[in-house]
């Protein structure tokens, strides 16, 4: 691409998605509106672990269906009319997403909103997890949007109703959730948050008369 590399974006909120390509360095970013957003420099345990349950039974469920299952680092371009990809001024990488239109995967990413997208709330994150970025989702189109607590091993689910993502359910470690984009698919919470460390049980102290 033409023009000098920038390590990383200065201050500005006109960006889109041939400046994000010329971006170097190790830093992870999104675009939303323009504006760039920092990744988390790493995720915790707790995050990659609830991802890594997460990618096994939805990975399992799609063997052999034309649905096909991404996770971040990878590019979800989301342009608000027919804009050259490089014009495009949204591009985020959610945890997991997952696309069933074959003709929105390109070589650089997805083009286009999945059909059902998860975010894992990280601390740095959270807030733009749970409002700048499911406005985004819901103005794009994305059927299915799932917030995932590790802290509070919670799950928020939200369905696309009447062009707005609407809370459906709010879901506890002991439930089992449904996937309505993709039927019969259900996950086992249970299996996703790690196990709590176990619990010291103190002796009361001995008192001496």
């Amino acid at each position: 691409m033409a023009g000098k590399a920038q390590r990383k974006p200065r201050n500005r909120s006109d960006y889109n998605y041939g400046d994000y390509l010329n971006w170097t360095g190790p830093e992870r970013w999104e675009l939303v509106d323009g504006e760039t957003y920092a990744m988390s420099p790493a995720p915790s345990t707790e995050h990659q672990t609830v991802l890594v349950n997460l990618c096994i039974p939805v990975g399992a469920f799609l063997k052999g269906q034309k649905c096909r299952l991404f996770v971040a680092p990878y590019d979800v371009l989301l342009p608000k009319g027919d804009e050259a990809d490089e014009l495009v001024k949204n591009v985020v990488q959610p945890d997991l997403a997952v696309v069933c239109d074959p003709d929105k995967i390109t070589d650089r990413g997805c083009r286009g909103a999945p059909d059902w997208v998860i975010e894992i709330l990280s601390p740095s994150t959270a807030g733009r997890d749970q409002i700048l970025k499911r406005r985004l989702y819901e103005n794009a189109g994305v059927k299915e949007y799932w917030i995932c607590n590790p802290h509070d091993r919670i799950i928020f689910v939200y369905f696309l109703h009447k062009n707005k993502l609407t809370l459906s359910e709010i879901y506890d470690e002991t439930a089992k959730i449904e996937v309505k984009t993709l039927p019969g698919l259900a996950i086992d919470c249970s299996e996703i948050f790690p196990p709590l460390p176990p619990k010291i049980v103190s002796e009361p102290p001995v008192v001496y008369i």
